[in-house]
């Protein structure tokens, strides 16, 4: 597949024809490339919330009550975009309220006969659950497309190794990572979950980010990232298992990271691979060979 991964700038746009031309615009930049499936990071949805009064976009709570009645018309556009290119699309995130009263991160994917289905952001970082008031949904979806069997893992979800495992036991080939962190080391983290995913379930991971800064949003605030993909390292990967990323950390344009992925490659290793970490992965659960010798006191 030809896959293509934005690292996306925060901008701010007041007006919101021009959102929704720059939205179609940086669609149609990847589409035109022969992309097959296009990612954009987590809360890349709250762009939107630049068309509010700046007393309202510069509250956080207000904010995202404010973008609740935005989200059809985006999703909508969405839509309408990946079946005018024919292309497979994860737009990102948005906090979404649900019926229940409880605010969810909520990732879709679009294809070219439309919405394919959604993922919530299963663990909350502190400042979701402490600042926002967000909470984790429950359940993992597994998308089979014609490009394979994908999975979505929203930023945080893949510093966890549990459910990257139970999607690649369902079949999943490749993790989608819509992501958004303000600081480098948050990133990093990020990316080294990545990474050790990619690893220990011998499939590939693929990270789009945030960068740049919006002093006029508390949710957006700051922003760093590199679009990258992940793969196990092992027999014609690189030796690193990092496949490509974007060039800097952080930029004040939005770009796409385009890579030709061939799933079929990775999928050999768990047979032919010089070790077989998918095989293994149950041996470290096994109490009659790994277990604490003596009382775990230093001597």
């Amino acid at each position: 597949m030809h896959l293509a991964l934005c690292q996306y700038a925060i901008e701010l746009f007041e007006d919101s024809h021009d959102y929704q031309a720059h939205l179609e615009s940086l669609i149609e930049q990847a589409a035109v490339r022969g992309a097959e499936l296009l990612v954009m990071p987590e809360y890349s949805s709250l762009v939107m919330t630049g068309q509010m009064p700046p007393d309202i976009r510069g509250d956080l709570h207000a904010s995202i009550a404010a973008l609740q009645p935005m989200l059809p018309a985006w999703l909508e556009q969405c839509e309408a975009l990946a079946r005018r290119f024919g292309i497979y699309l994860v737009p990102g995130s948005a906090p979404v309220l649900d019926d229940d009263g409880v605010y969810r991160n909520r990732a879709w994917l679009y294809g070219p006969s439309g919405l394919i289905g959604t993922q919530d952001k299963l663990i909350m970082t502190r400042f979701e659950r402490e600042h926002w008031g967000i909470e984790g949904g429950s359940g993992l979806q597994v998308f089979d497309t014609a490009l394979g069997k994908l999975g979505i893992l929203i930023c945080y979800d893949n510093e966890f190794p549990m459910a990257a495992r139970l999607l690649a036991e369902q079949g999943v080939d490749l993790i989608v990572s819509p992501s958004c962190t303000d600081t480098e080391s948050g990133y990093y983290r990020v990316r080294t979950g990545a990474r050790a995913r990619a690893l220990e379930n011998q499939i590939a991971v693929a990270v789009s980010p945030t960068v740049g800064e919006a002093a006029w949003s508390q949710a957006l605030d700051y922003n760093y990232g590199r679009a990258g993909l992940y793969v196990p390292a092992d027999i014609g990967m690189p030796a690193s298992g990092v496949v490509a990323q974007s060039e800097h950390i952080t930029i004040d344009r939005s770009s796409w990271l385009h890579i030709d992925l061939d799933l079929s490659a990775i999928a050999s290793l768990r047979d032919e691979g010089q070790v077989l970490l998918r095989r293994d992965w149950p041996e470290q659960f096994d109490p009659s060979r790994i277990y604490v010798i003596g009382d775990g006191e230093s001597k």
